[in-house]
């Protein structure tokens, strides 16, 4: 699908067994700062049968769905919990790739920070397998949106509330 769009971008396997990797191992292993590695999490909008959302953050980060519900006009988002997203995506967590998951329902959200890097790294579909491409060719065929996804701090739980303005 990458190369039909004449995209670059290089494929690492950084484990062959299929393992699951902290975000800190998983950069020792592919050779890159943390930063650029980015990790895909299934979120949930609170409205029956709302388009899923697959959510790319720094690996090392956590989402703030206070935030992220804010930067997108919704009241009510949520985690979805490993089985729903396994089921949603039909990958392992730690595979989940938004690259994988195009024309399949999901709405495409990156953090805004990415935009400060020239090359970003996502799962290429299988544990262990990494993808590297300029970020702006990311948005191009994922069509994501930017928003501010990003805590500062830990949230405490994973239902929240929004109130609109």
């Amino acid at each position: 699908m990458l190369e039909a769009q004449k995209i670059s971008y290089q494929t690492k396997m950084y484990d062959d067994a299929g393992e699951f990797h902290s975000a800190e191992n998983a950069a020792v292993l592919i050779g890159a700062p943390m930063e650029q590695i980015y990790k895909t999490l299934v979120v949930l909008k609170g409205t029956p049968r709302a388009k899923p959302l697959l959510v790319m953050v720094a690996s090392h980060r956590e989402v703030d769905l206070r935030l992220l519900a804010k930067s997108i006009g919704e009241k009510k988002l949520r985690m979805a919990t490993k089985k729903e997203a396994e089921q949603l995506t039909g990958a392992q967590i730690g595979a989940i790739s938004a690259l994988a998951q195009l024309n399949k329902g999901f709405e495409m959200l990156l953090d805004r920070p990415a935009l400060n890097l020239e090359t970003i790294h996502v799962s290429g579909g299988v544990r262990g397998v990494d993808i590297q491409l300029r970020v702006a060719d990311l948005v191009r065929v994922t069509n994501a949106k930017m928003v501010e996804a990003i805590a500062e701090k830990k949230n405490e739980g994973t239902d929240v509330m929004v109130e609109s303005s």
